[in-house]
């Protein structure tokens, strides 16, 4: 949409919103706009100064890098508090747990199914696969990763 400063033949200065400067044209050639004060349908685009905002008047969040080749995070403090929790749960999670690879959605059964042994496992499913394990009531709960977590 775009904003006009409009003005009719008796110097009425208003605002009118068009979807495209094309579609401000058809409506004044056809006839239909008009003052709000005087109803003259004699209307023109008024001399407007563009809106430019200064960087003062932007509040812009933290940049973080050490050098231009590092990657830029724009994460608040608030976030970066909390994904240092989630990491903190992932290493204890890994640390004290048996990695089962890609055999997790058939060990969280078994377990589950007092099959075997009850412990703490960690692995890879698919969201097919994990869907199905907490359709089927096997408690699961992702790990959480972050883009810049790496491997």
């Amino acid at each position: 949409m775009i904003r006009y400063q409009l003005t009719c033949a008796a110097g009425h200065g208003f605002d009118g919103w068009f979807r495209s400067s094309a579609d401000f044209d058809g409506q004044a050639e056809r006839g239909l706009l008009s003052c709000p004060s005087c109803g003259s349908a004699e209307v023109r685009k008024a001399l407007m100064a563009p809106a430019v905002t200064t960087s003062s008047e932007v509040a812009r969040p933290a940049v973080e890098s050490a050098s231009p080749t590092e990657p830029v995070t724009l994460v608040s403090e608030k976030d970066k508090a909390l994904r240092a929790m989630l990491r903190e749960l992932r290493e204890h999670v890994t640390r004290n747990s048996e990695d089962v690879g890609d055999r997790f959605p058939e060990v969280a059964r078994q377990i589950h199914a007092e099959e075997i042994e009850p412990h703490s496992v960690y692995g890879r499913a698919t969201f097919e696969e994990a869907k199905a394990l907490a359709e089927e009531g096997v408690a699961v709960h992702p790990l959480p990763r972050f883009p810049d977590d790496g491997n």
